[in-house]
């Protein structure tokens, strides 16, 4: 399959944007790369309460397989976190690189 980058936006409710990084680095972060993703980075915008980051996957399923299959795990589950708890508003985009 073709590597698949996405642009994630999210804004986060008012006062968590900070608890809201720190659970993704704990917990998002290692199982997304258990499963295969990578992470291009992320961001802060506290201007806009705005969490910014790159995910990409480049395996033998497409991106929206192995996204299902993250959902999916026992562990996601046990993780506890509830992005509706947080998250007002999402957006992902689909980019490529341009170098």
């Amino acid at each position: 399959m073709a590597r698949t980058t996405q642009l994630r936006t999210y804004r986060v409710r008012h006062g968590l944007l900070d608890e809201w990084a720190a659970k993704w680095r704990e917990l998002i972060v290692p199982l997304r790369l258990e499963f295969g993703f990578e992470i291009g980075g992320a961001w802060l915008d506290r201007e806009r309460n705005q969490f910014i980051w790159l995910i990409s996957y480049d395996g033998p399923e497409t991106f929206a397989e192995r996204n299902s299959q993250y959902w999916a795990s026992p562990k996601r589950e046990r993780m506890g976190l509830d992005p509706k708890d947080y998250l007002v508003e999402t957006h992902v985009r689909e980019v490529d690189t341009a170098l």
